[in-house]
């Protein structure tokens, strides 16, 4: 017998701690090298720890829920073992006997009795197919038929990106329920639920309560005729993807526009740390992403060097990464600037805040055509609100609005971001 000890890896220079999640894997199950034994939350991602060598899990010394500092040993993994005869003839013994698998699996998510004889519902059908606890979860909670969604996993098993990839398409069937619904009315379950917040969730939740403690928060608006920027999209976008195997958002725009805007602006590009104001003469523009455990924001570092492509090719990246959970610290540090786009979720306006340290965020809305006078004519355009957040003891109001009638200048002509102007 080998025993090799499993630690909580480094995270981070500011991650000195975090939080057990889920556990993939249990005592006697085989795991392979760089196999994801365990979900881990920190203050400020939630990532799953791999296992550093082959083997079979002998000992999980930390529970779900336990706080653990980083070196922290949470399992041993005996690397000469075999997996217990259990475990490994679970696979294989489930398709072959439904009702059984289903009663023997206390780990399961109970099913609703029904009062009603007849044909078992889906999600009896759906409780046999291999899932992990996390994609499990999600399943759950949106009601999911698993085996509508395609798995991209080792033997076809679904993954986390897999099941969210699913919903954002519109592709994943929710499960139908017919017992259910002839259950009897009065049993609707629990009329409240508590459930403990994420490390990560509270850690969002206090960043964006000490920005509105600490900063002179202040809001400023516009709003941008996004005519000029459609129709280029739509005459390049079928080139575009072609020549750079990306399709041409409206993200990369903003981007651009933000950082001609920052060049002439330097103060919103700026923080304040102690009595001093440091002004950056590069742009790490931070894109908001909602991500399954909370808004999260990867950065694009030194955006104002990157082209289009390389722009909507990172923020791609940053995307899928934000859904299969597998962003790193480093892609969330050294943020300037911070664009957020709630317009993808419906919203017309809004005040963003603060991501401290930074000084500014942009809001993005949604695009709505409205009736605007151009020319002494009533026409119909289609127009975005703008909302530009700043800490007003480092910008001043006229500062403000000169950088957002920047960026509506360069966003309702796109030949300035061309002509750097």
């Amino acid at each position: 017998m080998a025993i090799e000890d499993i630690v909580i890896p480094q995270m981070g220079e500011s991650v000195a701690e975090g939080t057990i999640g889920t556990w993939l894997k249990k005592v006697g199950d085989a795991v392979a090298a760089d196999e994801p034994i365990v979900e881990v939350e920190t203050d400020k991602v939630a990532m799953e720890v791999p296992s550093p060598v082959a083997g079979v899990i002998t000992e999980l010394v930390v529970a779900e829920g336990d706080t653990v500092e980083i070196g922290a040993l949470i399992a041993r993994v005996d690397t000469e073992g075999k997996a217990s005869a259990a475990s490994a003839a679970a696979p294989a013994a489930a398709p072959a006997a439904a009702p059984a698998a289903k009663a023997a699996a206390p780990a399961e998510k109970p099913a609703t009795v029904s009062t009603v004889e007849g044909p078992a519902p889906a999600k009896a059908h759906a409780d046999l197919m291999p899932m992990s606890p996390a994609v499990r979860r999600i399943v759950d909670e949106y009601n999911l038929d698993p085996t509508s969604i395609v798995g991209t996993g080792k033997d076809g098993r679904l993954t986390k990106g897999d099941v969210l990839s699913a919903i954002e398409a519109g592709t994943a069937r929710p499960l139908s329920a017919p017992a259910a619904a002839a259950a009897p009315a009065a049993d609707k379950g629990p009329r409240e639920e508590r459930v403990k917040m994420t490390r990560l969730r509270k850690r969002i939740a206090e960043r964006l309560k000490d920005a509105q403690n600490t900063a002179a928060m202040l809001t400023t608006y516009n709003e941008v005729d996004m005519t000029a920027i459609m129709e280029a999209r739509n005459k390049y976008k079928d080139l575009f993807a072609k020549k750079h195997n990306i399709k041409l958002g409206f993200m990369s725009f903003f981007t651009k526009a933000c950082c001609l805007a920052l060049k002439e602006v330097p103060a919103v590009n700026a923080f304040i740390e102690g009595d001093e104001i440091v002004y950056h003469n590069y742009a790490n523009i931070g894109v908001a992403v909602s991500a399954p455990n909370g808004l999260v924001v990867p950065v694009l570092k030194d955006a104002q060097d990157m082209s289009f492509a390389d722009t909507e090719i990172g923020i791609a990246t940053y995307g899928k990464k934000a859904r299969d959970g597998k962003l790193t610290i480093d892609d969330m540090q050294g943020g300037t600037f911070t664009i957020s786009n709630g317009g993808i979720f419906g919203s017309l306006m809004s005040s963003p805040i603060l991501n401290a340290p930074q000084s500014a965020i942009l809001g993005m809305h949604k695009i709505q055509d409205r009736p605007m006078a151009i020319g002494g004519q009533v026409v119909i355009r289609p127009m975005m609100y703008l909302a530009l957040s700043y800490d007003h003891r480092i910008i001043d109001g006229r500062e403000a609005v000169t950088f957002l009638v920047r960026v509506k200048e360069a966003l309702e002509d796109p030949t300035r971001l061309l002509l750097d102007m």
